[in-house]
């Protein structure tokens, strides 16, 4: 049988070897038949040929004219990633930790460098940063968050639970002395066993989402270094980052002085994407002449530092940006100083004062009556306050003064309107009868801890957060009028006490309305401190780049940080999708 097979196979391949053979033989005579036998033919087509040939070229020459001219249209200039931008400031930097952020330069640098729990989001209103959500219970003590999944500090090492629970033990360890200390006072802090944080507060508290806008830092860093040198640590020279950019180097600029750079990188585990600028850079002067003269010599991107009427001074290619920000400067008067613990002697003052005067110091700015904004919360009644009689004024100020001149001391910073606006208010007091002398502190943590944590003025001329929700507890409340605490007048009212309680802890808008209003009462009455104008921002920056969106509500100055990762100062070309 395997014969038979054999014997078959074989005659099949020799008939399928004839039909090929036979079927070449017939394509070559087909080949000669009708292509080569003709080709003495063209010459009569000759002129057919090449009208072809030409018509043919005419529509590759119009496809590639018509693909170059279009892609020209489609084409537009637009920011790309690359480049550094550089921010020009004032105050110094003496920690980069940023619980200790205190100076202008230390809160940019806290921004740029650390992601918060919570955020003001593009509508000015707080929401989830770090965290992926943020829950609260029906009687409003009880708050839980749950960390986003993939988060990374800059050196690798994954942010977790344990980072919190170790910020938050820094910032409630009596020995530390931190600007988020009044955030958690008296707030039990521990991580329950589905992996949530928990905040259990001592009482109900609407707006607790904002208080947990607190930078995290990094236990595995810091967990053995002493309490005592947590400042000066090398965390705090040369930080490990879980922000839009990375730290990368800080050089001095002048060694007579305080001036210095500090470089950034971008970030590129950074949670809401990488920035498209390559690096930022902080680049720290000691005065705004500085910064002027920065600006005029092309070495700086952009400035917050500068007035409104600054910007006559700066020559070149620069653009400015006023933006409204929920703050406020105040004259707050301390209570517990000598002639300033008679709420007579305030009201005294206060009814002296040419408020259009002061604030005449402050130009562009809008005049602030009240510690509550009516972007906050809009109020049905404002009490009344008296002021410009300086004659009555003068009169009761002498009585109150026992014969003697009273004398007074009036703290501030070196920013922005604030030294004017004191020295104006100095004037104003000198003509009621009142000794007056101006002392402008640079803003640092030394001006912290000697001036405003010892209360070591009588009044103190100052800016504040107000926030975007209604909450004049810490500064009015007596359990801050510490050390550790934001009550700058050092003001005591018990039945203060309880409105600032009862409308923090209520969720009826009505009622805390009614509060508020209360509370403005005693406020206008009391005078532990003299509204003077709710503040501005105004940036300056390179027309050439592009910087935060002038749509964005501000909460604060720094918030135009929120989407620092869109900022950009290369140009290039890109097609657009037709």
């Amino acid at each position: 049988m395997a014969e038979g097979l054999k014997k078959r196979g074989q005659k099949f391949v020799r008939k399928f070897s004839r039909a090929s053979i036979k079927a070449s033989e017939e394509g070559k005579e087909h080949i000669k038949e009708n292509f080569l036998k003709r080709l003495s033919h063209i010459k009569n087509i000759r002129l057919l040929v090449l009208e072809w040939v030409l018509l043919v070229i005419a529509l590759i020459l119009l496809a590639v004219s018509q693909a170059f001219w279009f892609g020209e249209s489609y084409a537009t200039d637009a920011y790309i990633d690359g480049g550094t931008y550089i921010e020009a400031t004032v105050g110094r930097v003496n920690s980069m930790n940023p619980l200790f952020a205190t100076t202008t330069s230390e809160k940019i640098l806290s921004k740029l460098m650390f992601a918060t729990l919570t955020y003001n989001d593009f509508s000015g209103q707080p929401g989830p940063g770090l965290a992926s959500s943020v829950t609260y219970s029906d009687d409003g003590k009880v708050w839980r968050i749950k960390l986003r999944d993939g988060l990374v500090w800059s050196d690798g090492e994954p942010i977790t639970n344990e980072d919190v629970l170790f910020t938050m033990g820094l910032i409630q360890n009596p020995l530390v002395s931190t600007i988020f200390t009044a955030n958690l006072e008296n707030v039990k802090v521990a991580e329950d066993e589905n992996g949530y944080i928990v905040f259990v507060l001592p009482s109900a508290y609407a707006d607790f989402v904002s208080a947990l806008n607190i930078p995290i830092v990094p236990k595995h860093i810091l967990e053995n270094v002493p309490i005592k040198t947590l400042v000066e640590a090398d965390f705090s020279k040369s930080p490990v980052t879980s922000g839009p950019f990375n730290f990368n180097a800080a050089q001095d600029t002048n060694s007579s002085d305080d001036e210095k750079t500090i470089y950034l990188n971008a970030n590129p585990n950074y949670y809401l994407g990488k920035p498209m600028v390559s690096s930022f850079a902080i680049h720290v002067y000691n005065d705004k002449d500085a910064i002027i003269d920065a600006l005029n010599a092309g070495s700086a991107t952009a400035t917050a530092e500068l007035a409104g009427e600054d910007v006559e001074k700066i020559s070149g290619t620069y653009y400015k940006r006023l933006s409204g920000v929920d703050a406020g400067a105040f004259a707050f008067l301390n209570n517990s100083r000598g002639l300033l613990a008679s709420a007579d002697f305030r009201r005294a003052i206060r009814q002296g004062l040419k408020m259009s005067e002061i604030r005449s110091a402050a130009p562009g700015t809008t005049a602030l009556n009240f510690p509550i904004l009516k972007s906050q919360i809009e109020l049905e009644y404002y009490p009344n306050i008296p002021t410009d009689n300086p004659e009555e004024a003068k009169a009761k100020i002498a009585e109150l003064s026992g014969g003697e001149q009273a004398k007074l001391e009036i703290a501030t910073v070196d920013s922005g309107y604030l030294p004017a606006v004191a020295e104006k208010l100095a004037e104003n007091l000198r003509e009621l009868g009142i000794e007056c002398t101006v002392i402008p502190y640079a803003e640092s943590q030394e001006f912290v801890a000697n001036v405003i944590s010892k209360r070591n003025y009588d009044i103190l001329v100052y800016e504040i957060e107000l926030g975007s929700d209604p909450d004049p507890l810490p500064y009015y409340h007596s359990s801050q009028a510490k050390s550790s605490g934001l009550n700058l007048s050092n003001y005591r009212n018990t039945l203060v006490d309880d409105l600032l309680v009862g409308a923090r802890g209520t969720m009826d808008e009505t009622l805390r309305m009614r509060k508020y209003e209360k509370f403005l009462e005693y406020w206008a009455t009391d005078v532990p401190a003299i509204g003077l104008y709710q503040a501005n921002m105004t940036y300056i920056y390179n027309k050439n780049v592009q910087t935060y969106n002038e749509n964005n509500v501000l909460v604060t100055a720094l918030d135009r940080l929120l989407d620092v990762q869109n900022w950009a100062v290369n140009k290039g070309t890109k097609n657009q999708t037709p």
